[in-house]
């Protein structure tokens, strides 16, 4: 056998010819602000400025846990630290055909805040790529908990402290769809999104719902401009919410809570986020 034939490479040529295998762990994140936090069409900011960040730590087997954090105001009344933080984990596979299915669980908190408002939402959702274009198809339901129950049946009742249903019990489904094309030879990515909610028509514990008119949809279109590690969003972003359908529900459903505005309108988010 030729000697050639027995030569076993070694870590350093690995190194040297750029073969050395991708590490098993990776850790990714970023930080943005943004002009207002858009949870599903609903402002959770009370259409103020936002930040938020987030972190992942993903194992080369598919597995992966994360945070995300946003600050909050007006919407109800959150307390404490006035913030979102959510805990992430789930698995990713990698399917024929460029497509990647993802499974995994959030638990939304609000450290500090009120009782009763943490609650978990199992999701699953499906992306395949083709050239310069990536969809994306989702479900999260989020089985019955007091967090997304029908306490109160008004905002007039929320502001009054009056529980219709004190330790009431809710689900949520809600059921999504996204499109994003490169434009080719540039720095732009143009971006499509449209999802429905399915829950309680009214208000939890805290004086806020993820489908306070019961069902509704949400939809957004934008474009993002990337340079190196910095991304520009602008998205224009509504609803089917209508102030008729959800005069019920203000004043905690209203600008600054003040029983006027909307929340759940149409709005353009900008927004700018660093990745690290």
């Amino acid at each position: 056998m030729p000697a050639a034939a027995l030569a076993q490479s070694t870590p350093g040529d690995k190194v040297a010819n750029g073969t050395m295998p991708p590490p098993a762990i990776t850790v990714s994140g970023s930080t943005s602000i943004a002009s207002d936090y858009r949870f599903r069409g609903v402002s959770q900011s009370d259409r103020n400025m936002t930040v938020q960040g987030g972190i992942t730590i993903a194992h080369d087997s598919g597995l992966y846990v994360g945070g995300w954090a946003s600050s909050l105001a007006g919407w109800g009344t959150f307390g404490g630290a006035n913030m979102e933080l959510d805990l992430i984990g789930g698995y990713k596979a990698a399917l024929a055909g460029n497509a990647t299915l993802d499974i995994g669980l959030t638990w939304y908190m609000y450290p500090g805040g009120a009782d009763k408002t943490d609650f978990a939402e199992p999701y699953a959702k499906l992306t395949g790529t083709a050239g310069p274009a990536t969809l994306t198809a989702g479900v999260a339901y989020a089985p019955k908990q007091q967090a997304i129950g029908k306490w109160y049946d008004t905002g007039a009742d929320a502001v009054a402290g009056l529980y219709n249903h004190p330790g009431g019990r809710g689900d949520n489904l809600y059921l999504w769809g996204d499109g994003a094309v490169a434009v080719a030879g540039t720095p732009f990515t143009g971006k499509a999104h449209i999802g429905h909610s399915r829950g309680q028509d009214g208000l939890g514990p805290n004086a806020t719902a993820i489908a306070p008119t019961g069902g509704y949809w949400d939809w957004s279109l934008g474009m993002d401009a990337v340079w190196q590690k910095l991304t520009v969003g602008m998205s224009y972003i509504d609803t089917d919410i209508s102030r008729r359908e959800a005069t019920y529900l203000r004043p905690s459903f209203s600008k600054g809570q003040d029983g006027t505005g909307t929340i759940a309108g149409s709005t353009v988010v900008a927004s700018l986020t660093a990745a690290f």
